[in-house]
């Protein structure tokens, strides 16, 4: 899986005008399943996630976690992180898993995060989305299950 991580002062998502999913202070995990993912790639995922130390501590050091914050997730699907943009100018999508492989890792992703006791909320999956965020830091972290070059 890849993952787009930003910390948060607060998140929504959006679907013809009507919110969908939101946290406060936490992340925003913009997730997509990739050609040739697994189960088995999930739950370590989503501990390694919940247990990165991106939120900072009384010395203001990134130190502490989102659980150590008790900060929520937004976990939102998005394709188009497995875009390739090597040839021409059109990005191909070909490298991302089939939709319905992404979304049962999307939706397994969520449910890890939420049985680590994590307040998970989602978008909805293929949807047109529009996502609100305040980005706090800026703090963005790329995250790959493997070196897809």
């Amino acid at each position: 899986m890849r993952l787009l991580i930003q910390r948060v002062a607060e998140a929504r998502v959006e679907v013809g005008g009507e919110v969908k999913g939101r946290t406060g202070p936490g992340l925003l995990v913009l997730a997509c399943a990739m050609a040739g993912d697994t189960e088995e790639v999930v739950a370590p995922l989503a501990a390694k996630v919940s247990k990165l130390r991106i939120f900072e501590d009384a010395a203001g050091k990134m130190n502490r976690s989102v659980l150590d914050v008790s900060g929520g997730i937004l976990v939102v699907s998005q394709f188009t992180l497995a875009a390739d943009t090597r040839r021409g100018n059109r990005p191909g999508f070909s490298a991302a898993a089939p939709p319905e492989t992404g979304r049962r890792l999307y939706e397994q992703f969520a449910r890890e995060l939420s049985a680590l006791g994590i307040p998970v909320e989602t978008g909805v999956f293929g949807a047109d989305m529009q996502v609100h965020l305040v980005n706090d830091g800026p703090v963005t972290i790329w995250m790959d299950t493997e070196d897809r070059g």
